[in-house]
């Protein structure tokens, strides 16, 4: 288990992190979320200890992380670091040496993710020559090659075609299994809301929103009606206090309310109507995000 405890971290004057606490399970994925400048890759730093925290503390298994415990972490970034010129064996075993491997393990392990990703072919083509979806698969295979308790994921579906974002989802669904902790990151909502059970929102270093999806979803006042159906008077519904907006979409009526208390009123509109779906549903994780971060930008 990972556990960051009241992390603080400054640079001068500027808090890039402000008194940041939160827990990863083995086997959970656990969602870090915010704009570009919210303090994201200042925690990661800190997690892999990089750099030190002003103040706080982080542990994993209840162990301070030091170069130690360096070797149980893997991360995948944003940005590709892999050895271009190198072949990808080349690549996997000089990063499995790193973390104290031997090669025949490391070379058991590559074909085994080789087979994974479905690209066995490419075990002596040069990085360079990949595309970079495959690229991204070879960058994930370097970060899981030494089997961590931690894994980091940093936007790893960058690159990745709808077939090959599926590979990696089980990918990652099979470490999760394996008891795997992970953190994952990303701008793409969906993602999030795929995987996460729990997660923070960062703004400018500061937590927003902290806790399960479930419940942050729930608790959140405004909510949507999803209509469908003919002869809905839609002007009436626009009148409302407490409606928000009405847009079509995808052939649908939504009704943005300000919170579910207006549902009854909406639906008492509607209920002469030749209705055929009457929803309501929280709000994507995505407009959450849009809402709570209010515009705030670095």
């Amino acid at each position: 288990m990972l556990k960051v405890e009241n992390i603080t971290k400054k640079y001068g004057e500027n808090v890039a992190v402000n008194n940041l606490s939160f827990t990863v399970d083995a086997g959970e994925i656990f969602g870090l979320l915010g704009e570009n400048g919210a303090g994201k890759t200042t925690t990661f730093r800190i997690i892999m200890g990089l750099i030190d925290a002003n103040e706080g503390k982080v542990t994993l298994d209840g162990k301070k992380i030091d170069y130690s415990e360096t070797d149980n972490i893997g991360f995948v970034t944003e940005e590709r670091s892999l050895l271009t010129k190198l072949t990808v064996q080349e690549q996997i075993e000089f990063y499995g040496t790193l973390k104290g491997l031997d090669k025949d393990t490391i070379d058991k392990r590559l074909d085994y993710w080789l087979e994974k990703f479905e690209i066995t072919s490419y075990k002596n083509r040069k990085i360079k020559e990949l595309s970079k979806g495959n690229q991204q698969k070879i960058q994930f295979i370097s970060a899981i090659i030494n089997e961590p308790k931690l894994l980091i994921l940093d936007e790893p579906f960058t690159g990745l075609d709808p077939i090959n974002v599926k590979l990696m989802k089980d990918a990652i669904y099979y470490l999760k299994e394996k008891g795997c902790s992970i953190i994952f990151s990303s701008h793409q909502m969906e993602y999030i809301e795929d995987f996460c059970e729990k997660l923070i929102l960062l703004v400018k270093g500061n937590t927003i929103l902290d806790g399960k999806l479930d419940d942050i979803k729930e608790n959140y006042a405004k909510k949507n009606i999803m209509i469908k159906g003919e002869d809905i008077d839609i002007s009436a519904i626009k009148k409302l206090k407490g409606v928000i907006s009405v847009e079509k979409t995808r052939g649908e009526l939504e009704v943005k309310i300000a919170n579910k208390e207006v549902a009854p009123k909406v639906f008492n509109i509607i209920k002469n109507s030749n209705i055929t779906k009457y929803d309501v549903v929280s709000p994507s994780l995505n407009e959450i995000f849009i809402a709570s971060v209010g515009g705030i930008h670095e």
